[in-house]
């Protein structure tokens, strides 16, 4: 039997939560260091594809988690800002995706854990801060341990600004879940259990960190003239749940390990939303890396990681970097090509398009 390690995970999110649970299944002795003063999620929904879910069931807990999703057409569902349909969700022809509240989706990863586990108050951002083996920076898109490790890496770019909301329950007609191109923006909906809806509105900005009085009253003003069901879902929602980001990414980075400390979810490769799959990536980063350490000594578990991680999540940024161009494009042209190709598309083709990413298959743990 290999000797159990001392792990400390820095961050307590969704991907530090995931990490720590794989590390304590493959014998590790985990520790999660959280700096917020309590251990929460903000945010309104998100979706987990398939190559996620398949993660988490590889961890043995996929069953539990899904109890907290609703199925999202989001994927078979798409529309213009007119309200003209260009694909309509089928069954059998079309997967759909598990959609979350991202409280929901956190708090059930939580309760895998014991709570001695998680010490909340905490901030490092220097491994000689850290006693342990191994140390898992999942310390998000502004990562202390990311700049102290590659201060010569680019701070997160800007891509574009997005407001996302939950409705109240019952408070808007059930969705199956759908995404919407406009000229310039999008609006992309899942429904949530309990008779709730999470929505997202992104869309082309020049100039980061600008917010209005009222982000619900400046929603509500750039749907006016888009489909009533995108009206309703807003009106549904309380001005103060909605929530108003500018959308950043990063550019790869040299390594994604350094010494004892592995970088993982967005602190290693933070994506645009547009391809769903930031959530997805970090839960893999957990596994992969669990798997790894649980095989090989600390130094060659590291760079295995390192090695089978950093092409992925390449690929992911380019592929999601361009979905995030064209979902936000304001050019014409892009927007007359896409209205017309779009129904035309095999299935065939667009399930081949999300085959790198669905189809991926996580190691045994």
């Amino acid at each position: 039997m290999k000797a159990s390690l001392k792990a400390t995970v820095v961050g307590g999110g969704i991907g530090g939560l995931t990490a720590a649970i794989a590390l304590r299944r493959t014998g590790h002795d985990v520790t999660v260091l959280e700096r917020a003063p309590e251990l929460r999620e903000i945010g309104a929904g998100l979706s987990l594809a398939p190559n996620a879910m398949r993660a988490l069931d590889a961890l043995g807990i996929g069953e539990r988690v899904r109890k907290h999703s609703a199925p999202s057409e989001v994927t078979g569902t798409l529309r213009t800002s007119s309200g003209r349909f260009l694909r309509r969700f089928r069954e059998g022809r079309d997967e759909p995706l598990a959609a979350f509240h991202r409280a929901e989706l956190h708090s059930a990863l939580l309760a895998e854990l014991p709570e001695t586990l998680v010490h909340t108050g905490t901030e490092v951002t220097d491994p000689s801060e850290v006693d342990a083996d191994v140390i898992v920076a999942a310390d998000g898109v502004h990562s202390g341990f990311r700049r102290r490790l590659f201060p010569a890496a680019p701070e997160p770019g800007f891509r574009y600004t997005a407001w996302r909301g939950v409705t109240e329950p019952g408070a808007a007609p059930p969705v199956g879940g759908s995404f919407t191109m406009g000229r310039g923006a999008y609006f992309m909906i899942h429904p949530l259990p309990g008779g709730r809806a999470c929505w997202a509105l992104g869309t082309a900005e020049s100039t980061p960190g600008v917010r209005y009085p009222s982000e619900h009253a400046e929603v509500t003003r750039r749907v006016a003239d888009w489909p009533a069901e995108t009206r309703e879902l807003v009106a549904a929602t309380r001005p103060d749940a909605v929530l108003h980001n500018d959308i950043l990414d990063l550019d790869p980075l040299p390594a994604f390990t350094s010494g004892r400390v592995a970088l993982l979810g967005d602190a290693a490769h933070a994506v645009p939303p547009d391809l769903g799959q930031g959530a997805c990536q970090a839960i893999e980063d957990a596994v992969v890396l669990a798997a790894s350490l649980r095989d090989h000594p600390v130094p060659e578990a590291l760079a295995a990681y390192d090695a089978a991680r950093r092409p992925r999540a390449a690929y992911v940024t380019k592929q999601a970097r361009g979905k995030a161009v064209a979902d936000t494009s304001s050019a014409w042209w892009l927007h007359a090509l896409l209205t017309v190709t779009v129904p035309l598309m095999p299935a065939s083709v667009i399930r081949g398009q999300a085959a790198p990413l669905w189809d991926w298959t996580p190691p045994v743990l």
